[in-house]
């Protein structure tokens, strides 16, 4: 089987061979840290996190690097809007992103470099820019020459004029061309800034991953990935920088791009409001059912977020953990995901039907007849979670754990199962169904097996 990679830069579905038979290199676009993540901002993370998954399953050595901004226009406004160090803004916003990653499953990168700790790095490929005819100085700016890479525009498939308007940038008089984006901009006092051959300034955003990329990964990666808003400008100014200082060196074998998350079909921003963010999700769902919605629908689609569709994600994997915790006494065959599931993935990452496979596995289980067989498909059923980031823990702890913001207390559910167990035992069946009717009304639902009574909260 070959893993075929829809690529944004050839418009099309291609097999994917790495440059190199000893390693992969992967980077995708982090957060720009000066507000907490939205759902949105989420989905990148979730869904590279599979691919890197995937990659990690047929090749020894897999490199994934995640950025940090960490200088930026929006985290000095939050800075002083709040009367805070821009340091303190910064860390504190990356420390919850990863929490809140984490918690949704996503492993944490190989390599996370911050845009601060490359500025050396950041002026060292300005310069040659500079050197190469592709870079200009004008007014304390030094701006890339747009004109003076005929490819530009290629990543984005947009013309000239949509170019330019797709910017949001005013046009300056001190450019050259109306499409000349900035590499590096002068600070005033009030501002983070570095010194450098053109003043005291900051870099612009696009270097920032171009030099960050050429430090950790080289001139030309595997994987270069990222949500459809960064097509343009961002990785369309990626690839032309990249490309002028490494003598034609392509940035990227394969451009991957997410689809947008909507909210009642518009499209989920902050500049918008209408968000949700990931740290108050946490607070209603786990992060494994967050994780779930979001690998409902093919990563390319947009997916529009809802109260339903993390519900239904919920429910789903109550599910799938309930015919698990029916096996609980059997041990798993160890195995790798199953042939079924690692063809759906590699179908440019079909999460929906690798999502039905696993659904498939989950009703083979629940039919299973002897324990030969349920311990095969137990396993196969765990190997095809851990490809998608699912069904790691423990099913009790799934079934019995209450989401974050709800206040059912454990050992009271318990205290009652027991009281309602002894109440049977006595043959006062009108106490027991009182007790069951006690129970669902704190939101729990109690099934009686043949191994004892056991509980989960209603989804």
């Amino acid at each position: 089987m070959s893993l075929n990679l829809y690529n944004t830069l050839t418009r099309s579905k291609d097999v994917f061979t790495p440059l190199r038979p000893d390693r992969v290199t992967v980077y995708v676009c982090g957060p720009t840290v000066y507000n907490h993540a939205h759902i949105g901002n989420a989905r990148p993370a979730v869904v590279f996190d599979v691919l890197v998954r995937l990659l990690r399953t047929r090749h020894d050595r897999v490199i994934f690097a995640r950025n940090v901004t960490d200088v930026d226009d929006k985290i000095n406004a939050a800075a002083k809007a709040t009367g805070q160090p821009i340091s303190a803004i910064t860390e504190k916003y990356a420390t919850i992103y990863r929490s809140d990653m984490a918690a949704l499953g996503v492993a944490a990168p190989d390599v996370e470099p911050h845009a601060t700790a490359h500025i050396p790095q950041i002026i060292a490929l300005i310069e040659r820019l500079i050197a190469s005819g592709h870079a200009y100085t004008a007014e304390g700016h030094v701006l890339f020459n747009v004109p003076a890479f005929a490819a530009y525009g290629k990543l984005s498939g947009r013309d000239r004029d949509d170019m330019i308007a797709g910017a949001r940038v005013d046009v300056a008089p001190y450019k050259k061309d109306p499409a000349d984006f900035v590499l590096w901009k002068p600070s005033t006092d009030d501002l983070p800034g570095w010194p450098s051959p053109w003043g005291r300034g900051r870099p612009g955003w696009h270097i920032e991953c171009s030099a960050m990329i050429a430090t950790h990964l080289g001139e030309t990666i595997d994987i270069h990935g990222g949500g459809n808003d960064l097509i343009f400008p961002h990785h369309e100014n990626e690839l032309a920088q990249s490309a002028c200082a490494h003598h034609g060196a392509p940035l990227a074998g394969v451009w991957m791009h997410n689809g947008f998350l909507t909210m009642d079909k518009e499209k989920m921003s902050k500049s918008l409001g209408n968000i949700v963010t990931v740290h108050e999700l946490l607070t209603r769902a786990p992060g494994e059912a967050i994780r779930w919605a979001l690998l409902s629908a093919h990563y390319r689609q947009p997916l529009d977020w809802s109260d339903d569709v993390l519900a239904q994600a919920k429910r789903t994997l109550d599910r799938f953990y309930l015919a698990l915790d029916q096996v609980k006494g059997i041990t798993a065959t160890p195995t790798n995901a199953p042939n079924a599931m690692i063809a759906a993935l590699d179908d440019d990452l079909n999460t929906p039907k690798a999502a039905a496979e696993i659904a498939a596995l989950v009703k083979a289980l629940n039919g299973a007849t002897t324990d030969a067989e349920k311990a095969r498909l137990k396993g196969e059923v765990l190997a095809a979670g851990k490809l998608l980031g699912i069904l790691q823990q423990e099913p009790s702890q799934w079934l019995t754990a209450a989401a974050p913001d709800t206040n059912v207390d454990a050992g009271e559910i318990e205290r009652l199962i027991a009281a309602r167990i002894a109440a049977r035992k006595a043959k006062d069946f009108k106490e027991a169904d009182r007790i069951r009717d006690q129970i669902a009304a704190m939101g729990v639902v109690i099934e009686d097996r043949a191994d004892g009574t056991r509980w989960r909260l209603a989804s």
